[in-house]
């Protein structure tokens, strides 16, 4: 039962600190609104994020491209593990693919 609460509680905190991000407002805003203590959304973080795994990274080979090529597909790719690929054009908004990737995090 202990570690069925302590998985609930760090659920609770993980959607708690993705909300924060995701809201644009600072910690200190979005606790005080909340009612929560900063110096435990910054333990829970901190603790969240020891338990994460780390990032895999693949070989990225870049190759020469025709223009007619580069307009059909973005200027990075990355191949999930589960075989997906997820194309970047150049010209992306950076919170967009900062959303993206956070969420394919889970």
């Amino acid at each position: 039962m202990v570690d069925q609460r302590r998985g609930s509680r760090s659920d609770q905190w993980r959607e708690r600190i993705t909300e924060q991000e995701r809201s644009g407002t600072s910690v200190k805003q979005f606790c005080k609104e909340r009612g929560l203590t900063e110096c435990s959304f910054y333990a829970w973080r901190k603790r969240l994020r020891e338990q994460q795994e780390p990032v895999r990274f693949a070989l990225v080979e870049r190759r020469a491209a025709s223009r007619q090529e580069d307009a059909g597909q973005g200027a990075l790719e990355l191949v999930l593990p589960s075989g997906a690929r997820l194309r970047i054009s150049a010209g992306v908004d950076s919170t967009i693919l900062r959303t993206v990737l956070e969420a394919l995090q889970v």
